[in-house]
């Protein structure tokens, strides 16, 4: 895994061609602050998309029933290989944390049918 930040200029497009490529991931946010400790906002919902909106000045993650919104990032790191997207960091205006972690769905497998 290789974590690096994001420049801002790179927002915009690597969240869009994120959203395309991991539609339907599964994903854990926590956010954590000196104030407030290690919050869980969303524990594995289905991902919609993960956008940003510069002239909102907004990373919007959209899961299935929750919209969350950073408002103001200062900084966006990313964990990845090279071909997967583990984890993000979004640090906003007030210094929050929005730790975004994803995975795969679950399989399961069919449901034996009852005689």
């Amino acid at each position: 895994m290789s974590l690096s930040q994001l420049e801002k200029f790179q927002w915009q497009p690597y969240l869009d061609n994120m959203s395309r490529i991991l539609d339907g991931k599964r994903v854990e946010i926590e956010v954590d602050a000196l104030d407030i400790g290690a919050q869980i906002a969303a524990e594995w919902l289905p991902l919609f998309g993960i956008v940003y909106d510069p002239r909102s000045d907004i990373v919007e993650v959209a899961l299935e029933g929750l919209d969350h919104m950073i408002h103001h990032p200062k900084e966006i790191f990313i964990d990845q290989t090279a071909l997967e997207l583990h984890s993000m960091e979004v640090v906003d205006a007030q210094d929050m944390h929005h730790i975004i972690k994803l995975r795969d769905p679950l399989m399961l497998p069919a449901p034996h049918a009852q005689m």
